[in-house]
């Protein structure tokens, strides 16, 4: 993994005429080399992008005590953030130069509970990518045990802001 560098204000955050002069592949990859910074989000919750390729994006990470809801385990929240991130990164991979995208709809199944340090890889995987949306599935599993903590499905909604050119 590349040094990450992280936006500190929203001023350092990318504009969005930089952002539409350049495919969506071409942005996530520069976030991965961190010619661009990670979205705060990430350092807050412990992961960062690892793997940038066409229709397929993962995060590594490991929830800390931070990330325990009351009862001492992981929070359904830091699974559901780690789901979504992944899948629209993918998604947004497929994203044509001039155009955004969003997340209209997410759900996510935990089948497991991680424990608290362990490492993860969090896998998004674009199975339909058209003009006005995108479909991706993901997975979150362990490291070093190679088990399924928790899937995810998206459908994001691509938005054409400039013709691209």
């Amino acid at each position: 993994m590349a040094n990450r560098v992280y936006a500190k204000s929203m001023d350092e955050l990318l504009d969005q005429e930089a952002l539409l002069s350049m495919s969506g592949l071409d942005f996530m990859k520069s976030i991965r080399d961190g010619h661009l910074p990670a979205p705060p989000i990430s350092q807050g919750l412990n992961y960062a992008l690892d793997v940038v390729e066409d229709g397929r994006v993962v995060f590594r990470g490991a929830p800390s005590f931070d990330h325990t809801n009351p009862m001492g385990t992981v929070h359904g929240g830091w699974y559901g953030t780690l789901l979504d991130s992944c899948m629209a990164c993918a998604v947004m991979t497929k994203v044509p130069k001039g155009s955004i995208y969003t997340t209209l709809e997410y759900k996510i199944n935990i089948t497991r509970s991680i424990p608290v340090g362990m490492e993860i890889t969090a896998e998004g995987i674009v199975s339909h990518a058209g003009r006005s949306t995108g479909v991706a599935e993901g997975t979150i599993r362990g490291v070093q045990d190679g088990k399924l903590y928790a899937t995810g499905s998206t459908t994001c909604i691509i938005m054409k802001m400039t013709d691209g050119a």
